[in-house]
């Protein structure tokens, strides 16, 4: 499938690739826009890297200084020995920091990176505008977690002798329709980097090895700023059911968006619908920000 206009304009358009050290990793990050703009941070799923936004970050560029980050063990950023989800909330925290958001930005993660945007939002709200939280179950572990356990590629991934052989192998998980090969393309070849016999996957299998003791529920009820849940309409992993016991879990006081023939990685399927939505939500919390009133003397 050939890409359309929208989609080479949004990789071409300039963006910087910067890194943070923390807690002794190297954490890669890539910023699109003015840093004089509010901050809206990008956090992928699991076995994925920043370059899943990169044809996306630039349709919010006019309103936002855009960032999206490498979680350790994935992409181009350092490998740990373990993974907790409250330290790579802390890393989403510091490249906040890092990349100089002027004020409290708003967290936007995708599955497992919706896990890890709850705990953030959990643990730091006070610095937070709000948290966006994308097709990621509650009551079940986030899908690569569960192919991590047994899936093939992800507990032992192997080495291939070309790239085209390679990307051959790419596939989602969990599985899923998207007929936007031209998305799938550009997210397969960032997800793989030469080694010494070959082509192999970024990430490190490691990271699906859970340690938190905290449910991903229990954070989410804890949340200390505003929250909003998107949902693919077709999505097996966060059916309507879940989106009621999410919604419950916040006392009814966060919406959710139901994204039209979306399945679980909605930002590949509709992007453009995704898009959408989000600056739809973006510039009602913009708008609704409460002000403070200043005393007349």
């Amino acid at each position: 499938m050939e890409a359309p206009r929208w989609f080479g304009e949004a990789l071409a358009a300039p963006y910087e690739s910067r890194r943070a050290e923390v807690e002794g990793c190297s954490i890669h990050y890539l910023r699109w826009g003015d840093p004089a703009k509010p901050g809206l941070m990008l956090v992928h799923g699991g076995a994925a890297h920043a370059h899943w936004w990169s044809f996306l970050a630039p349709q919010l560029t006019h309103q936002y200084h855009v960032v999206a980050l490498d979680m350790s063990g994935h992409g181009e950023s350092g490998w740990r020995e373990r993974y907790p989800r409250e330290l790579w909330a802390e890393e989403i925290m510091e490249v906040c920091d890092h990349a100089g958001f002027i004020g409290p930005p708003v967290i936007v993660g995708h599955s497992l990176g919706g896990m890890v945007t709850m705990v953030a939002a959990s643990r730091h709200g006070e610095k937070l505008a709000g948290a966006i939280i994308v097709d990621t179950p509650v009551r079940r572990p986030d899908p690569e977690s569960e192919e991590g356990a047994r899936g093939r590629m992800f507990r032992n991934p192997k080495t291939y002798p070309d790239l085209e052989t390679a990307l051959q192998h790419f596939y989602l998980s969990p599985p899923q329709p998207c007929e936007n090969t031209y998305i799938l393309d550009h997210v397969a070849r960032h997800s793989l980097h030469q080694v010494e016999n070959g082509w192999t996957w970024k990430f490190d299998p490691r990271v699906f090895l859970r340690v938190s003791l905290t449910t991903t529920s229990e954070y989410l009820s804890k949340t200390r700023c505003r929250v909003a849940v998107f949902r693919g309409e077709l999505s097996g992993l966060v059916p309507p059911e879940t989106g009621d016991y999410i919604y419950e879990l916040l006392q009814r006081n966060a919406p959710i968006v139901e994204i039209p023939q979306a399945h679980h990685h909605l930002i590949l399927d509709q992007p453009l619908a995704f898009i959408a939505a989000l600056r739809a939500l973006l510039a009602d919390w913009e708008h609704s920000i409460p002000r403070r009133v200043t005393s007349m003397p």
